[in-house]
């Protein structure tokens, strides 16, 4: 699985649309994020690291790398 799967497999496992997400960062962020702006970084593979990791506090998920 590629990292748009990922993400977008722990948003619906975590009861979360894309939409609410994106209206969580904008408040934590003060950036205007919506529902395609956040579909259009995942498939074109340009979500930013602390997007990511912001994505994931959002849903209650530490971002971690782990050695093999």
């Amino acid at each position: 699985m590629g990292v748009k799967e990922d993400i977008k497999t722990i948003i619906v496992q975590s009861n979360w649309t894309i939409t609410e997400v994106a209206h969580e960062m904008s408040k934590i962020t003060g950036k205007n994020y919506s529902m395609s702006n956040i579909s259009q970084k995942l498939s074109r593979k340009t979500l930013k690291y602390e997007e990511a990791v912001l994505i994931g506090q959002i849903l209650g998920y530490d971002l971690k790398f782990m050695k093999k």
